[in-house]
């Protein structure tokens, strides 16, 4: 999580949209088989001398994941500018790549590696304190895809008190599920396709099934203040967890799974949602649309406090169709002014980049790739096909790790 400020300390707190904090997630693969190779630890050693889960870098910040094959870049302070995040991450992006020859590796980018047997390949995190990763796999079993095989971008937004959290809370609430209509990545699994265009979110909603409370409906309840977001989700969670749990090592806030989660030790909500995309030009043009988007929505007023699992019903369709999802809660589109009858999302998305989003034209040029070509799933289909051959796949997902080489979108 990006390190926006906590409440009650020396740090400053920030209002809404002063400031962004993002993060990217990428695979390490093999640079020729694209296989994945769980060596994270060995390209930090690399880089800093000695096995660390952190290594500070002027204004990004290398972490490590749960799985020893994912490393994460994000921004080390928050950022009150989005615009020089892509050439930021796009530097770093050339180092580590520089780092990963020595091991005839590559970072490879999408939301899901596309055949990796997640359940005999995935390598946990096995340095330092290793007791909250622990915990998880102990109850949750951290070996299948919605653990180990799995790269989102974050967004984290900021707010300065109570009221900015009840408002910037239910507009991203409304705001959810539409984000794999606009960034789904994943549409292979297992070496096949699997039907649905952001599996990475198919898998995420069932991670955690074992104890419910913990992903809900992936889309938060509606919360009108924090005393009743930790009545609603966090101590249910709490609860819910205590009987695995018993030491207490999971009761924190950030053991909530949902789709964007309220951080009041930072005063901030991340949204989770984004799958990753070819290039950082790309996924930051997405994240400028969404926080320009839930910033319309605030200005706009009159939230709706649309229940969760109606919400859920156009996220689900979302993640099965991705643009060409069907939206036809008529009352979720007068949210953003649409009168007529039902749409597509691709429809919709149009209609929003024209009255509802403000953007730099460099990152609408880049959303209009996805509006004319599709998601990135949508292109990797177009030109992988429905059933390919490992050695498509394979084909397919080296010029996608060329993209991101180039810092270019991967057009079909």
């Amino acid at each position: 999580m990006s390190n926006l400020a906590a409440p009650n300390s020396n740090k400053k707190t920030y209002s809404l949209f002063e400031v962004f904090g993002v993060e990217l997630e990428y695979m390490i693969v093999d640079q020729e088989t694209l296989e994945i190779l769980p060596i994270t630890d060995r390209l930090f050693q690399d880089i800093s001398g000695e096995i660390t889960d952190e290594i500070e870098r002027g204004q990004i910040t290398l972490n490590n994941e749960l799985a020893l094959h994912v490393v994460e870049l994000k921004t080390t302070k928050p950022e009150k500018d989005l615009s020089s995040l892509p050439e930021l991450f796009e530097k770093e992006i050339r180092s580590l790549q520089k780092y990963l020859k020595k091991h005839h590796a590559r970072l490879l980018p999408s939301a899901m590696h596309p055949w990796m047997d997640s359940y005999k390949e995935t390598k946990l995190w096995p340095h330092g304190d290793a007791t909250i990763y622990n915990a998880f796999h102990k109850i949750f079993d951290c070996r299948g895809h919605g653990w180990g095989n799995l790269q989102s971008v974050h967004l984290n937004l900021p707010f300065s008190q109570e009221e900015e959290f009840v408002k910037l809370h239910s507009a991203i609430r409304l705001i959810l599920p539409l984000i794999p209509t606009l960034a789904a990545s994943s549409p292979f699994a297992d070496g096949a396709a699997t039907g649905f265009k952001d599996t990475r979110l198919k898998v995420y909603q069932s991670n955690c099934k074992k104890i419910f409370s913990v992903t809900g409906h992936i889309i938060p309840e509606y919360c009108g203040s924090i005393e009743e977001y930790h009545q609603k989700i966090l101590q249910p969670i709490y609860k819910d967890l205590k009987p695995y749990d018993p030491q207490g090592v999971l009761q924190n806030e950030w053991v909530n799974a949902r789709g964007a989660i309220t951080r009041f030790s930072r005063q901030s909500i991340e949204i989770r949602l984004i799958d990753i995309q070819e290039a950082p030009l790309m996924d930051l043009a997405i994240v400028k649309a969404l926080a320009s988007l839930i910033g319309n929505l605030i200005k706009k007023g009159d939230l709706e406090k649309f229940d969760e699992v109606r919400l859920k019903k156009i996220l689900e369709e979302g993640i099965q169709k991705g643009e060409e999802a069907w939206i036809d809660d008529l009352d979720y589109l007068k949210v953003f002014d649409w009168q007529g009858a039902t749409i597509p999302a691709k429809e919709l998305w149009k209609h929003l980049f024209d009255n509802f989003i403000d953007l730099d034209p460099v990152s609408r040029n880049q959303l209009e790739i996805i509006i004319k070509e599709g998601t990135l799933a949508t292109r990797l289909l177009k030109k992988a096909g429905n059933s390919p051959s490992k050695d498509t796949l394979r084909k397919v997902y080296s010029l996608l790790g060329n993209s991101l080489d180039k810092g270019t979108p991967f057009i079909p």
